[in-house]
């Protein structure tokens, strides 16, 4: 059933979504930002590079900075109260619902966090565990705000945020899981830990994890193979992509070009977003980071 006109159904998401900010504005998304802790300072990670630097926020060059300088750097979720806090403004401002889709548990805690605000917030929170990371829980978010648009319900909002989270798939080149393996999250790939000098991973995230696809031995070879995996990955299916870096630039816009090319008929039009990743990601990622998320549309 629709949504009745007196429901409003707010979709929130967190920073690791890397939404560009027009689109967060377009759809009423309500992002909820990670913490990067560099040294003894802890920012707030913003949505986009600013260049006035005016924000205050974690940039990703700031991070990238500071990981090859060998400061400590390390992320923190929000609190339930600061998550608590961006439920009850949305409810002052007429939301009747929240849908809160956030990164997978399996990698923060943010989702925790989620679910123990909803159970003090004065309107029905559902928090949703994406099971990804990075843009592919974005995509989950814009589709759950889709369906919210096209007269949905709250749980039609959930359900096609699951449902496009499921779709998606996240691969992603590293120089070195050194980065990795420091912030705990590698997750299946320790096993290739002891190699990584000598090889250059290909990892992928698997239920929520990140996991080893492919060990290939230049970074040229890794990028082919990262292209070659994400053109199978979308197959026939209509799709939105998104290339993703941590300081590296041109690898990420030359790969983004190609794969503009190669799939015009799955892109339906539609844009290869190219973008740096942001700081919390980055911070576990490294310098030199390479992804691709691949996201089929839902019917």
């Amino acid at each position: 059933m629709p949504a009745s006109d007196r429901d409003r159904v707010v979709v929130v998401t967190d920073s690791t979504a890397s939404l560009p900010a027009r689109v967060v504005a377009e759809r009423g998304i309500v992002v909820v930002p990670l913490q990067v802790v560099i040294g003894a300072q802890v920012y707030d990670e913003v949505l986009e590079e600013d260049p006035s630097g005016e924000s205050g926020g974690a940039t990703p060059a700031m991070v990238a900075e500071a990981l090859r300088d060998f400061r400590p750097v390390s992320t923190s979720r929000p609190t339930p109260s600061a998550l608590l806090e961006v439920y009850e403004r949305a409810a002052a401002d007429g939301a009747t619902e929240i849908v809160s889709i956030h990164l997978s548990g399996e990698m923060s805690g943010t989702f925790e966090s989620a679910q123990l605000a909803a159970k003090d917030a004065s309107v029905p929170v559902h928090a949703v565990d994406s099971r990804q990371v990075g843009v592919a829980t974005g995509y989950a978010a814009l589709s759950a705000a889709e369906a919210v648009a096209a007269g949905g319900t709250a749980l039609d909002a959930v359900e096609a945020a699951r449902a496009r989270a499921a779709r998606a798939t996240s691969l992603f080149y590293v120089d070195t899981l050194e980065y990795l393996r420091r912030g705990g999250r590698i997750g299946a790939a320790a096993a290739i830990f002891g190699g990584a000098l000598s090889v250059k991973p290909l990892l992928k995230i698997t239920d929520g994890k990140v996991a080893n696809l492919e060990k290939v031995r230049t970074a040229g070879k890794a990028l082919n193979r990262l292209e070659a995996r994400i053109l199978e990955a979308a197959g026939d299916a209509p799709v939105d992509v998104c290339v993703s870096h941590l300081a590296s630039h041109d690898r990420a816009e030359q790969l983004a070009e190609r794969l503009a090319e190669e799939l015009a008929d799955n892109l339906g039009g539609r844009e290869v977003w190219c973008t740096e990743i942001g700081a919390v990601l980055g911070a576990h990622v490294g310098p030199g980071m390479v992804a691709v998320c691949v996201a089929p549309l839902l019917d």
